[in-house]
């Protein structure tokens, strides 16, 4: 007969395993979420300057790098962005 506590330690066991194994394929899921949330609050950013910007002939290309840089940086990379536009 299976003794009871090899059963409590086999489902322990294996609730563990679920556990790390979830942990393992879900991390990488909200890495691409906050990569998207990011990038979404980039875009706005860059999309106000450009607005705002217009009136003063300073305009900031939006694509894929000033998208990322303005998302994962926030105000200080739209600052470093408009450095860049003058210096280039």
């Amino acid at each position: 007969m299976i003794d009871l506590t090899q059963i409590i330690f086999a489902v322990g066991f294996l609730l563990v395993l679920i556990y790390l194994i979830s942990r393992i394929l879900l991390k990488p899921l909200k890495l691409i979420f906050k990569l998207i949330i990011n990038s979404i609050f980039g875009l706005m950013l860059l999309w106000g300057f450009n607005f705002i910007g217009a009136l003063f002939h300073i305009l900031i290309p939006i694509n894929i790098p000033t998208v990322l840089i303005a998302g994962f940086l926030g105000l200080p990379g739209l600052i470093l962005l408009i450095i860049l536009q003058f210096i280039l």
